[in-house]
């Protein structure tokens, strides 16, 4: 492809999918360790889904504001060196079986997470001409999809086989390299700063809300973009609850000694299953 002649393209690329290959392995085997090690105490599992989501209403009012004014490239790549940094303290967490720890530090890398994806997006489309950019885009999400297709299959024969410390040593190594390639991307200060040099501490509250404020007003005088958001929280609500409820069934009613293989089939199947309505609507 095209696309891919772009080096620092490339580099990205191989980032964005080092870094969700290392989440998604970790996520679901640390769903699956607290199934085993819990059994008896289920809703451990719903209160890990709730650390990855609840981050987002904690720092939804900065984010945007944070990749539009401060150095994009420093955004994603000390967003990889913390969550790194907080993946050896899971490790030492899980190791001992210290739970409440475990759930403060998932919570602490969603919210560091969050700051990335609009940051790298941010960076794409500097780098990248407008018809480009879809291109990468729609690559991006494709990606995104097939992981969360078959996420929960990966997670399980990480768990299977290596165990949960190993499936955490993977997750945090996925962060450190996506973290070196992006170190190694070269982007010209207009790109990475657009607004200017603005350091951490010139950011003020108030401007922040304002900010905010004022992209909230733009996308409600837009019809198309009130759309897409709806879109997106509908998503966010459904993918929450199949992301769990597979496990449970499988776990405590359907088959309780093989869940972690059927579940994965039963997501695998589901998805596949939508993107063929998906692609009969279209045609």
């Amino acid at each position: 492809m095209q696309l891919f002649k772009n080096v620092t393209f490339t580099k990205m690329f191989l980032a964005t999918f080092a870094s969700q290959l290392g989440t998604v392995v970790g996520n679901m085997a640390f769903a699956f360790y607290l199934l085993d090690r819990f059994s008896s105490q289920p809703y451990y599992a719903t209160l890990a889904e709730l650390m990855y989501s609840l981050p987002t209403l904690a720092v939804f009012l900065f984010v945007g504001v944070i990749a539009d004014r401060l150095d994009r490239k420093q955004i994603t790549v000390n967003s990889d060196w913390i969550r790194a940094g907080l993946s050896v303290f899971l490790l030492i967490a899980v190791h001992w079986n210290w739970i409440i720890p475990a759930f403060v530090l998932l919570f602490l890398r969603s919210a560091v997470s969050k700051f990335f994806a609009p940051a790298e997006m941010s960076l794409l489309q500097g780098i990248m001409s407008s018809e480009q950019y879809v291109q990468a885009a729609g690559l991006t999400q494709t990606i995104t999809g097939l992981f969360m297709l078959f996420g929960m299959g990966l997670g399980s024969l990480t768990y299977h086989y290596l165990g949960i410390e190993w499936a955490v040593i993977i997750d945090g190594i996925s962060f450190i390299i996506s973290g070196i390639l992006l170190m190694s991307c070269h982007f010209s200060p207009e790109v990475r700063q657009p607004n200017g040099k603005i350091h951490l501490r010139d950011l003020k509250f108030r401007s922040m809300v304002a900010d905010f404020g004022e992209g909230f007003l733009y996308i409600k005088n837009h019809q198309l973009l009130r759309s897409i958001i709806a879109g997106f929280l509908i998503f966010g609500v459904v993918n929450g609850v199949f992301a769990i409820l597979p496990i449970f069934t499988m776990k405590y009613k359907l088959s309780p000694d093989h869940y972690q293989l059927y579940s994965s089939l039963f997501t695998i199947f589901l998805g596949m299953l939508m993107l063929s309505l998906e692609g009969g609507f279209q045609n």
